[in-house]
């Protein structure tokens, strides 16, 4: 069933965010409109009408399979992760350090004056075929708690060494000099973006996705593994117990770590809950049904925070989650994420 509201014809433009807040405005004024809801604008009689519309055939059909068949079909989906978003305090400052010292262009940048706030999209490669990073700067706020259960961005160079001195020569801060891991071979170095973000440098052969790696902690993670392989899809790749540090990692994604980027889950011995801070927001994941991936999502115990279906406005259909650590993504529809970016 749909139901019907009327809303002021003086109201010119609708914008929705992926954090699930539809903003609607008028000249000065603002007014804020339930963005959960899905559905459509069209004009009746002079004005206009938001129809609602529940789906609630779609989602019917996807509550009616059995855990083991949405599971398999999770497998299955044609799944990418498509971005990162996260808030920093200074957007001109941020994307010169993101293109002099780590290499990448800006893709595109967004003003919405409106509602306070711009976006800038950068990355190696363009959205329809790699993970690019999502900066949002808020309007008079330059600074953001980054918590404590945030780690870090993962990105492949094919020589450590140098980008350090190219991060030093730009001002840029070394948070660990350049060297092999613990008990392994590999070389790596750690430094942090003008907002405190960090950045993991991992030295390895060309690659087509050089932003290869989100890393999080978690608080209990053979929880979180069985959460990502069931609702997400995703597959473990490695894991590996340091008890030496007291940490277990574990690295999952839908494709191998030198061609996909993947999800680092870091569990340190006895902790089991962190600070989420204000800085990172979520991640962006790209699927051929919300409402199959709502509803597997549910059934392995995840929070559903906006109902799967379509935004108003511009169609585009998502749904949105919380793991059991709280660490928010949203999945969009494959069609649909193709088609905003034409």
């Amino acid at each position: 069933m749909s139901q019907s509201f009327r809303v002021p014809s003086a109201i010119l433009r609708f914008s929705f965010r992926y954090d699930g807040s539809l903003l609607q405005h008028s000249n000065k004024r603002k007014h804020q409109l339930a963005g959960h809801l899905p559905g459509r604008f069209s004009i009746l009689g002079g004005a206009y009408q938001y129809r609602v519309c529940n789906n609630m055939a779609t989602t019917r059909a996807a509550g009616a399979l059995s855990k083991d068949s949405l599971w398999e079909w999770a497998q299955k989906d044609e799944r990418r992760m498509l971005h990162v978003v996260y808030r920093v305090g200074d957007l001109d400052k941020t994307i010169k350090f993101y293109t002099e010292c780590l290499g990448m262009k800006l893709l595109r940048k967004r003003d919405l004056p409106e509602e306070r706030y711009t976006n800038a999209f950068l990355g190696y490669g363009p959205e329809e075929t790699h993970f690019v990073v999502e900066l949002t700067y808020n309007y008079g706020v330059d600074k953001y708690d980054l918590g404590t259960g945030f780690g870090h961005f993962g990105i492949a160079v094919e020589d450590v060494y140098k980008t350090v001195e190219l991060t030093k020569a730009k001002g840029g801060k070394v948070t660990r000099e350049p060297g092999p891991l613990e008990g392994g071979s590999s070389v790596n170095a750690f430094v942090e973006d003008p907002d405190g973000y960090k950045f993991e440098l991992i030295q390895r052969d060309p690659t087509t996705e050089p932003l290869c790696q989100v890393m999080l902690r978690v608080g209990d993670l053979d929880r979180s593994i069985n959460f990502y392989e069931k609702a997400f899809g995703m597959k473990l790749l490695r894991k590996r117990d340091n008890p030496e540090h007291k940490y277990t990692i574990a690295i999952i994604g839908y494709g191998s770590e030198d061609k996909t980027t993947v999800l680092e889950l870091t569990y340190n011995y006895g902790v089991s809950e962190y600070e989420k801070g204000k800085g990172y927001a979520q991640i962006a994941i790209s699927t051929d049904d919300v409402y199959k991936t709502a509803e597997a999502i549910r059934i392995s115990g995840g929070k559903i925070t906006r109902e799967p279906g379509p935004l108003p406005g511009i169609n585009t259909k998502i749904t949105a989650c919380l793991d059991p650590d709280g660490w928010k993504t949203v999945f969009v529809d494959n069609q649909d994420f193709l088609r905003e970016l034409e």
